[in-house]
């Protein structure tokens, strides 16, 4: 069946293909972990940003508006896992803030960051952001 020649070679393709397998995985699952974990932040960032500068504009002072909105975000970053201290908001008025006719805009940015570091490794893998505009209503 096998010549003398290539006697010493039986059974290493499965060892190699193992090898190989294993060493091309690893690197293609952490790039997957990572690209979903980039993809929640942006699906958190346009639920958050929406809903912050909805809830900013239904509000009757500035302060209490800042304080809606950034609870909005916690929770919708926090609805698809994502760690609320890594998610940044700002708001801009135009004009008066809340007076009616104007508008208010939220922008939301979330810092993703690479999985499985350890602790006091700060290595981005990107970020994702959105912002929103809402008109206040002129009639409440």
């Amino acid at each position: 069946m096998w010549s003398d020649a290539h006697a010493g070679e039986a059974g290493s393709s499965i060892i190699e293909f193992i090898f190989l397998g294993v060493l091309l995985l690893v690197p293609v699952t952490y790039l997957i972990i990572s690209a979903s974990q980039l993809q929640a932040a942006s699906f958190a960032a346009v639920g958050a940003a929406d809903h912050a500068a909805r809830t900013f504009a239904a509000a009757d002072r500035e302060d209490e508006g800042a304080a809606r909105a950034r609870n909005a975000v916690d929770i919708a970053v926090g609805n698809l896992d994502v760690d609320e201290n890594s998610a940044t908001m700002e708001y801009h008025c135009s004009s008066a803030c809340l007076e009616p006719g104007s508008t208010v805009s939220v922008t939301v940015v979330i810092r993703v960051p690479l999985p499985f570091l350890p602790a006091g490794v700060d290595l981005d893998f990107g970020q994702a952001s959105s912002s929103s505009t809402v008109r206040v209503d002129r009639f409440g």
